[in-house]
């Protein structure tokens, strides 16, 4: 390992979309204090499946960094089925190791639209008076 892949990370390692695994795309509250408690649910959630990865890699002797946080959410959601003890759990999640990715650059720009939302395909007048005569329309979730 170079010695600029080993500078300390400073802060929490929020790198990546495990906010959009984690189902955090938009908040869901209605009121500035119940967003405020959901984001700290999220932080709370985030936070937690990384300690899991730091013991995972701790008992396998690895860096957490080597660790998928995607392939550890999933273990989390097929082990909380199935009955499954700690330490299988936690080699488990060892197994799984992300390639060096030393210097990866990546742009700030989506290529598709992740939300609910359909696109707005006429004039935003003409959406606002089909709103006034039917409504919304309902969510097909």
């Amino acid at each position: 390992m170079e010695n600029k892949d080993k500078k300390l990370q400073k802060g929490p390692d929020t790198n990546g979309t495990n906010g959009t695994y984690l189902g955090l795309r938009a908040l869901h509250c209605k009121t500035p204090q119940m967003a405020i408690k959901e984001m700290w649910v999220y932080f709370l959630a985030y936070n937690l499946i990384r300690s899991l990865m730091l013991s995972s890699a701790l008992y396998c002797s690895l860096l957490p960094r080597m660790l998928s946080f995607k392939h550890t959410l999933q273990l989390l959601f097929a082990c909380s089925e199935i009955e499954v003890s700690n330490v299988y759990l936690l080699k488990l999640i060892g197994k799984k190791l992300i390639g060096h990715r030393a210097g990866r650059i990546e742009p700030r720009a989506i290529k598709k639209r992740h939300n609910d939302f359909p696109l707005l395909m006429k004039s935003r007048n003409a959406a606002r008076e089909e709103i006034k005569l039917y409504g919304h329309p309902k969510k097909l979730k």
